[in-house]
């Protein structure tokens, strides 16, 4: 019982505007499961860039930027510049 209230209070907590909601639905089951665990080290989902070899899930955090392929790895060096 315990556990379920703290997961209530956690799920309250995440307040996701529709565009960000818009994002996490266009993740596959893999991408989702790693951004997951990527917000747990603050990073935060910006953005899906889609290419002929599949979707990468672009996130930051504090300048710092990650990548997660379809597959579900994580790149926390990743080799692409983003624009401000």
């Amino acid at each position: 019982m315990e556990a379920l209230l703290e997961r209530e209070v956690l799920l309250e907590r995440r307040q996701y505007s529709h565009e960000e909601q818009s994002l996490w639905d266009r993740l596959s089951l893999a991408q989702k499961f790693a951004a997951s665990s990527m917000t747990q080290f603050g990073y935060d989902l910006s953005f899906i860039r889609n290419s002929n070899s599949g979707s990468l899930a672009i996130l930051q955090c504090n300048g710092k930027t990650a990548t997660i392929n379809g597959e579900g790895e994580v790149d926390s060096t990743p080799s692409i510049i983003i624009r401000p």
